[in-house]
């Protein structure tokens, strides 16, 4: 194993730094969606369709966007889309009319995704050495600063919350903050030696369906996953749980903002793990199975809303710590911006429809504070979803545990024998 660069570690703070603010305008429309709401008259659906839209662009663009990042680079790429960040979150807090607001969301989801795909392909190029489960689960360790940031927001920025617009505003500053750092990445990444950069390939659409059946189910656990957690947690959970379990905003805010300051520190920690003992499928498998039985919580049981809370703060620690650093392991690296293209063109396809289906549920259900009942369909929805990625993580290991396995489910020791 080769000795990772010093500067790696520098571009991975970097990386960090540009992603964690993007992640907070993400989120930002949670904490204000009750004022919106108030302020706006905006219903469910259309708190619904603000994240949903941000995924919209996605669906077309994420191949195409990994293309571009293995034909310029992954940091040139990750720079690029985070200025396009900036620029939606400020017509975002603009807001006014309501089509504003919807495009600025429609151009910031255009790259706040792609940002993403292009700093893990830059990563996974930097640690190829090693550490590359480390290095990423360390990324959305501190990626979560900002969901975090966002969501106790309330508590931190509370007197900006007199208003829909000031909470919004914050937010686009901070993706200003996230277009320079990434220009900082893509200094310090051009300083990295030739030979430690791959070729990229002429893009066929043969070559995608040739992808290994393990990459296919490792991408069903991809696509249902986030297409579960994010519509939940960062567009409706704080607004159920002031609503079906009587919080205030201040309270809902740091319930839901547990989840993502769990995964600030245990993210890393089940990297290393990943990294020192392997045994990955057995890893998501227990991750994912921790999401079905958050919404049987929720919904059919009367338990204290932390029970909920720490069992998708543990998920989400695990599975992002293992899933993306699994994936650049069953790809070439020349292949991976086109790889985690496919991903995303299938996660933001289901993060549009699970927010615009279960803002449209809300809506047909009349849930609110009078009739928190009408939250259930939502809820059922997103645990049969969730249900059905946990057994792509169960079909993932009897395969990876096979023959024609890449020793996934096995220690390292194993999984290096195996290849």
């Amino acid at each position: 194993m080769r000795r990772v660069p010093p500067l790696a570690w520098l571009a991975l703070a970097l990386a960090a730094l540009t992603i964690a603010g993007n992640y907070y305008a993400y989120d930002a429309v949670a904490p204000a969606a009750d004022l919106l709401r108030t302020q706006r008259g905006f219903s469910q659906s259309q708190l619904g369709f603000l994240n949903a839209i941000a995924s919209l662009p996605n669906i077309v663009l994420s191949l195409f966007c990994g293309l571009i990042i293995d034909r310029v680079g992954a940091a040139k790429a990750a720079f690029g889309f985070a200025l396009v960040c900036f620029v939606g979150a400020v017509m975002t807090a603009i807001g006014q009319p309501f089509a504003l607001m919807a495009a600025g969301r429609l151009i910031f989801g255009v790259g706040e995704e792609t940002v993403l795909i292009a700093l893990l392909a830059g990563l996974a190029q930097w640690f190829s050495a090693g550490g590359a489960a480390l290095s990423m689960s360390l990324l959305f360790s501190l990626a979560r600063v900002g969901s975090y940031m966002a969501d106790i927001s309330p508590r931190w920025a509370g007197p900006l919350y007199h208003s829909w617009r000031p909470p919004l505003v914050l937010a686009a500053a901070l993706t200003g903050i996230s277009m320079v750092t990434g220009l900082l990445f893509w200094l310090i990444d051009s300083r990295r030696a030739p030979g430690e950069a791959a070729a990229s390939e002429r893009f066929e659409l043969k070559g995608v369906l040739r992808f290994d059946r393990s990459f296919w189910y490792i991408l069903g656990l991809n696509v249902l996953y986030a297409s579960v957690f994010f519509p939940f947690r960062s567009t409706f959970a704080i607004e159920f749980f002031q609503d079906a379990k009587h919080q205030t905003l201040a309270m809902a805010g740091l319930a839901n903002s547990w989840v993502f300051f769990a995964a600030i520190f245990a993210t890393p920690v089940f990297g290393a793990i990943a990294d020192r003992f392997g045994h990955r499928c057995a890893m998501l498998s227990f991750g994912a199975g921790l999401v079905p039985l958050t919404f049987l919580l929720l919904d059919a049981t009367d338990a204290s809303l932390w029970v909920s809370t720490a069992l998708m703060g543990i998920s989400f620690s695990v599975v992002p710590a293992v899933i993306w650093p699994t994936t650049a392991m069953l790809v070439e690296e020349r292949r991976l911006g086109t790889a985690f293209g496919v991903i995303n063109v299938l996660q933001s396809l289901g993060m549009f429809l699970c927010n615009w289906i279960a803002g449209g549920l809300n809506d047909a259900y009349r849930a609110g504070p009078a009739h928190p009942e009408g939250y259930g369909p939502m809820l059922v929805m997103f645990g049969a979803l969730s249900l059905v990625g946990f057994l792509c993580t169960l079909a993932l290991w009897r395969r990876e545990s096979g023959p024609n396995g890449h020793g996934l489910g096995r220690p390292p020791s194993a999984s290096s024998a195996a290849a």
